[in-house]
This record gives C-alpha cells, structure tokens and sequence, in this order.
C-alpha cells in the first residue's frame, strides 16, 4: 500500500508534526513500508494462539496492600502557597 503525499500531509497533521515537502516522499516510502509489514503480520494464523498478558510463564510477586507511612497532609500543607479544605489551590491553566 503506498501513500500519497496528501495522505502523508494528512498524516503530520494529525499528528501536529512539521515535514517540509522534500521529506514528504522519504516518509510516504518509509510509512508505505510499515503498513506492507503490518499487512505481512495480519496474514499470520493466530486461531490457536492463547492471548496472554506477559511473554514469561511466572506469576507477578505482589506485595501486601498496607498502609505503611503516616498521613502528613497537614505538615505538607504548611509548605503549599495556598491550601483550603484538605486541598492544594494551584492557578487555572485551561479556559
């Protein structure tokens, strides 16, 4: 599957990256390359391959879910610029 140049502008758009129109075909190859091999690897039989959450046969070691420091809010507290009701007041950065 080759890609267009509009589709590789499409492309950096979406993905809010900057490519100067000569890089443009460089990545339309190299991007046409990957989605061959993704096509490649979508032919593979994987009807009796068992999914699975990690590539080694163990069992994850867990640790016992216990408190094991004191609660410090207020002494962090004091340090904070402005605090009220529990809570850290930082300034508003969305609008």
């Amino acid at each position: 599957m080759a890609l267009t140049p509009d589709e590789v502008r499409s492309i950096a758009r979406l993905a809010r990256l900057a490519i100067s129109d000569g890089d443009i075909p460089r990545y339309a190859d190299n991007l046409s390359r990957i989605l061959e091999f993704v096509a490649q690897l979508e032919k593979a039989d994987t009807t009796r391959v068992i999914p699975m959450a990690h590539p080694l046969e163990m069992s994850q070691r867990l640790r016992v879910d216990a408190v094991t420091e004191t609660n410090q809010r207020e002494l962090f507290q004091k340090n904070a610029p402005q605090a009220e009701a529990g809570l850290y007041i930082v300034p508003k950065v969305i609008e």
